[in-house]
């Protein structure tokens, strides 16, 4: 077989075994470390109850609407996010490569986190990260231990991507989703039953809606869209291996509604416990790595729950890991005709020596700022601020404006064999709204 033929069979000929797989991988891809900490992060500065309800409002606005128009990007073109768009319309290829390029940066920064959810697994079988702070410290600034746990984590991402769709991704989402969100409930018990939990519980439910500035729905805004992984090509090119009998309006629901489970189920899992413990819910990214492993240390049991809830975001980084890899591996198969095993190897090389700086940006380069920031939080703002939103713009308009929304809907229900109640509402939201509400948040952000 040649080396052209084999990366066809690779992609082209490429499908989900059925609903369920493409639902549990899309979910995964949307379903990250952001779910676990920014989320509750976001309800902790944003009047708690009432910032929740503007989320799960965002969620049916602007997430279900999205996650539609990627899918049908990815069905109707059928190829990679560059090849989706190209095949729709030769000018608008570009849009692709946007996304493409921020897989990219984006996975090169991921697999940080994802190299200390590993080593924290680790550190709490030990107890060493009972320590908090100090832990947190001594490890992100020894350069070989970032390395290492990064490297260990690329393999991971990479072993599971070059077995394919069906035997890769699929099974190993088809694992990891139900066993995330069965791990979570785990944690939530533990962490509902804590002296002074209700606090928590109070502070999660019940609106403050003094808290609740333009800001706030903004901020909702970008979370929606940074939880679905929208803009970063990953559901384009899941889309692309949906059979045209699978259902686009439903499975987009459902990969909303698990996503959006997994944000609440978190929320419940860390804001009691921390309440409990009277730690600060509105510490970011330290509230996983520095306040969870001291509220662990402190809580009776808290070792074999530490042990838990870092099992269970890898399990979410991991799942967030291989999209980003997948939509880099399916263009490279697609454009330059390689295998899907050397696209792999090549491409998470490539992201890998790009993300190393990354790594060292909180130790030995820690000094070494462009813009004002380091390696690390240049790719964050680059991906997060930057390239997420501009993508989801473009994509609106293109399907709005360019392909048009009609041809769109024509795709969605499979020329009629498919109901779609609410297309008129769903153009209107593609063409006019959508573009709108995130110009707002991408303006904000800057």
């Amino acid at each position: 077989m040649s080396q052209q033929t084999e990366s066809k069979k690779n992609t082209d000929t490429a499908k989900w075994s059925g609903s369920l797989g493409f639902i549990m991988a899309a979910a995964g891809s949307a379903v990250g470390m952001g779910n676990l900490w920014r989320f509750p992060m976001l309800v902790g500065e944003n009047g708690g109850g009432a910032f929740v309800l503007v989320y799960l409002i965002c969620i049916f606005l602007v997430g279900i609407p999205m996650i539609i128009a990627e899918i049908t990007i990815g069905r109707a073109g059928g190829k990679d996010a560059f090849g989706s768009y190209k095949a729709l319309n030769k000018k608008w290829g570009g849009v692709g490569i946007l996304a493409v390029i921020t897989s990219f940066i984006g996975l090169s920064y991921y697999a940080v986190l994802g190299g200390w959810v590993i080593r924290y697994i680790f550190a709490s079988v030990t107890g060493a990260s009972d320590k908090g702070s100090e832990f947190f410290q001594t490890f992100t600034t020894n350069a070989g231990s970032q390395i290492v746990y990064y490297l260990i984590f690329m393999v991971i991402t990479i072993l599971i991507v070059v077995r394919g769709i069906q035997k890769g991704i699929e099974s190993s989402c088809k694992i990891m989703m139900p066993l995330l969100v069965l791990c979570m409930l785990v944690i939530v018990v533990r962490s509902c039953t804590l002296p002074g939990a209700e606090k928590g519980i109070e502070f999660f439910l019940k609106p403050d809606f003094s808290k609740l500035t333009p800001g706030a729905f903004l901020a909702a805004l970008g979370q929606v869209f940074f939880s679905l992984s929208l803009g970063t090509g990953a559901t384009i090119t899941y889309g692309a291996y949906l059979g045209k009998d699978q259902k686009i309006v439903k499975s987009a629901g459902s990969i909303a509604f698990f996503d959006t489970l997994v944000a609440m189920i978190a929320g419940f899992a860390i804001l009691p416990a921390v309440f409990a413990f009277g730690f600060d819910p509105e510490s970011g990214p330290s509230l996983m790595f520095q306040t969870l492993p001291t509220v662990f240390g402190e809580m009776p049991g808290g070792k074999i729950f530490g042990v838990i809830f870092f099992v269970l975001v890898l399990f979410a980084a991991v799942s967030t890991s291989i999209a980003y890899l997948e939509v880099v591996v399916s263009f490279a198969v697609n454009t330059f005709h390689v295998t899907r095993t050397k696209a792999a190897v090549i491409s998470a090389g490539l992201i890998t020596c790009l993300g190393i700086p990354c790594a060292l940006s909180f130790g030995m380069w820690s000094d070494i700022k462009v813009a004002g920031k380091s390696f690390f939080d240049l790719a964050d703002y680059l991906v997060s601020n930057v390239s997420l939103p501009i993508g989801g713009i473009l994509a609106c308009i293109f399907i709005g404006w360019v392909w048009k929304s009609k041809n769109a809907v024509r795709e969605i229900t499979n020329e009629g064999k498919a109901e779609f109640k609410l297309a008129g509402v769903w153009s209107v939201l593609v063409k006019f709204v959508l573009p709108v509400l995130i110009a707002a948040a991408f303006v904000t952000s800057l």
